[in-house]
C-alpha cells in the first residue's frame, strides 16, 4: 500500500497525466550528458576524465587552464552554482588538479588525495570529511548536493528536445543542501 508523501506525489502525477523518468546514477555517470561531465564543463575544467576503476566512472578528475587561489575558485563554483560552497583549506593556496563527484560522494575524498589532486569537489560535507581535507592537505569544496546535480538533466532534457522532438521543462525546486 502506498501512503503519505509517497501516495501524495504519485497521486499528483496521475491526477495531471505526467510521465516520471528517473535515473540517478546512470546520469551522474554518462559521459557526454552526466552530472560530472558538466559540471566539468560548467567549470571550465580541461582534460576531464572519468576514473573508470572507481565507483563505475562516478568519479572525475581533470584541471584549470591556469592554477587559481582557492579562494578564487570558491568563487567560480558560486558564480557557476547559484551558492557559495564550503571551502577546507587555505584560500590563498593555488590549485589546478582537480577531483569531482557531484551529490552525496564526500567519501571520495580518500581517493582523490590518492590521485594527487590539490582539491575535490563534491556536494555534501561530513565531519569526518573535514579531517581527511585537513590531515592530507587536499582543499575540499562541498558545493551542495542539489546544485551538483542540476546540469545533467538539463543537459539530457535538451538532448531529447532535439533527437525525439519532445517538449520539456526543467523545474528547479530549491534545495539548500
Amino acid at each position: 500500500m502506498i501512503t503519505g508523501m509517497k501516495q501524495r506525489r504519485i497521486k499528483a502525477l496521475l491526477k495531471y497525466d505526467i510521465n516520471l523518468f528517473g535515473y540517478h546514477l546512470p546520469l551522474d555517470a554518462h559521459p557526454m550528458l552526466g552530472n560530472n561531465a558538466m559540471l566539468g564543463r560548467q567549470l571550465g575544467i580541461i582534460d576531464a576524465e572519468a576514473i573508470e576503476e572507481v565507483a563505475q566512472g562516478l568519479l572525475w578528475r581533470g584541471k584549470l587552464d591556469l592554477a587559481v587561489s582557492a579562494s578564487g575558485f570558491s568563487k567560480t563554483l558560486e558564480n557557476a552554482l547559484g551558492r557559495a560552497p564550503l571551502h577546507i583549506g587555505d584560500g590563498n593556496a593555488k590549485i589546478q588538479h582537480l577531483a569531482w563527484c557531484t551529490g552525496g560522494a564526500q567519501d571520495y575524498i580518500d581517493v582523490a588525495a590518492s590521485l594527487g589532486v590539490d582539491a575535490f569537489i563534491s556536494g555534501e560535507v561530513s565531519e569526518r570529511t573535514f579531517h581527511s581535507a585537513v590531515e592530507q592537505g587536499i582543499h575540499y569544496f562541498a558545493a551542495g548536493h542539489h546544485a551538483t546535480e542540476r546540469f545533467g538533466i538539463q543537459a539530457l532534457g535538451r538532448h531529447l528536445a532535439r533527437e525525439f522532438g519532445l517538449v520539456h521543462h526543467f523545474v528547479d525546486i530549491i534545495n539548500p543542501v
